[in-house]
């Protein structure tokens, strides 16, 4: 502020001295023009040399001058030293980053809103075939065709990593995940999962293996405790006691070998060789009638349509899930308990819709129960007579079919399985004689 006291100062004597030259020569406007005039001519050239300066010689010191200029100057001049040091200071960031990103195994590519590539690193080169200087601007897709990869990319969905071979070695299996960022920009990155992949596929053909010649030796211990069975009454007593639980736990490993043989079979078959579209309905009452002789009259089941619909793909792999999840309620739920297979529409689509109204599960036991074997409930695994795999088999058939299931349940509160289809999957009937209940 007191700078431009003075220079309003400078500027009334500059005035008034021309105006009194002026008046003594008798010519008083023509001097106070020319005082005025000194004073822009001044600040002319001040604005000359900050134009000079700037333009030619911006890191050199700034121009000698004093008032609201040297302020002006050395405060432009700070401000473009500091603004030096935060460039450096950033491009040091940047170059670490990129050194740190030369550094990973992983391939990572840098993408601009409309994915095109702008950067990448070494391994990006080495497992995508990337050339700097011919595949820069270039846009993803144009890169990596696989149609699963494309899909992925526009539906802009990257909860879940996508597995595919890389585009140059189809030895070599990458697993893609993709991260949105900025401005609708993406990470794309890609890992090398090849070894894991090989030993996942180990454990794959170990189990089918393994599970297939159990069949026979079961079929025989089956076989011959069934024939045992006839002739009870004339077995000694200590051998007849037993005999029961050999055939309850027979029939338990052959259920279990029944089911690591369907989830092998899903893990390495893509299927789609049986859907059609069938009937849900007639599904659901199917499932409902199995699912009471297993009840026994302990629970009520019920099926709910809130409108008919036909649903598209493997009718057995789909009985298959939705009697998992029906059988697991049985199971789990005390006498008494509710059960209801629903059909409703939902925003993606449709929903199949296992719930009952039993003991709940706790929400920490959710992300889990998917998993092989994993239950709940360690103690009544034995008694119930479940083989620990429903819960995946139903995830496997699930994404056979462009699906996904979703789990709600807290404890006292029963629990409910949905399935959730795409609309592509399901044709609706244009009836409207719903809802229709069982």
């Amino acid at each position: 502020m007191r700078l431009w006291k003075r220079e309003f100062l400078r500027l009334g004597l500059l005035a008034i001295l021309g105006w009194g030259l002026g008046w003594i020569l008798g010519i008083a406007g023509f001097g106070l023009a020319v005082g005025i005039s000194l004073y822009l001519v001044y600040h002319l050239l001040q604005l000359r040399a900050l134009h000079h300066w700037l333009t030619h010689t911006p890191q050199s010191e700034p121009p000698a001058a004093s008032g609201l200029w040297g302020e002006l100057f050395d405060r432009l001049y700070r401000h473009q030293k500091a603004q030096r040091i935060t460039q450096s200071r950033l491009l040091g960031i940047l170059r670490r980053i990129e050194e740190s990103s030369e550094a990973m195994r992983d391939s990572v590519v840098m993408l601009d809103r409309h994915g095109d590539m702008e950067w990448w690193n070494s391994a990006a080169e080495r497992m995508l075939g990337l050339k700097t200087a011919h595949d820069r601007g270039h846009h993803i897709t144009n890169l990596i065709r696989d149609p699963r990869f494309v899909g992925y990319f526009h539906s802009l969905d990257y909860r879940e990593p996508l597995t595919l071979h890389s585009p140059i070695d189809e030895r070599m299996v990458l697993q893609f995940q993709i991260t949105l960022y900025g401005d609708d920009e993406r990470l794309v990155m890609a890992r090398d999962i090849t070894r894991l992949h090989q030993l996942e596929e180990m454990r794959r053909d170990f189990v089918a293996n393994v599970s297939h010649e159990l069949r026979t030796p079961l079929t025989v211990l089956s076989g011959y405790l069934e024939t045992y069975s006839d002739y009870a009454d004339q077995l000694p007593p200590r051998f007849a006691r037993g005999l029961g639980q050999m055939q309850e736990q027979t029939t338990r490993m052959q259920n279990l070998v029944n089911d690591l043989l369907l989830l092998s079979r899903l893990e390495t078959d893509r299927g789609g060789a049986d859907h059609a579209a069938f009937d849900l309905q007639a599904l659901l009452e199917s499932v409902k009638r199995d699912a009471e002789a297993l009840s026994a009259g302990r629970q009520t089941i019920s099926v709910e349509l809130e409108q008919p619909a036909s649903l598209t793909g493997s009718e057995q792999e789909i009985r298959s899930a939705i009697s998992n999840l029906v059988f697991n309620a049985v199971r789990y739920t005390p006498p008494g308990s509710h059960i209801t297979l629903r059909f409703k529409p939902h925003p993606k689509g449709g929903c199949l819709e296992v719930e009952d109204d039993g003991e709940g599960i706790d929400p920490i036991h959710i992300p889990r129960l998917t998993e092989r074997f994993y239950r709940v409930d360690k103690g009544r695994s034995t008694a119930t007579g479940g083989t620990g795999l429903g819960l995946a088999i139903v995830k496997h058939v699930l994404l056979r079919h462009d699906a996904h299931l979703e789990i709600n349940s807290h404890p006292g509160q029963g629990a409910t399985f949905r399935c959730i289809f795409p609309a592509s999957r399901l044709i609706l009937a244009t009836d409207d004689a719903f809802p229709h209940h069982a």
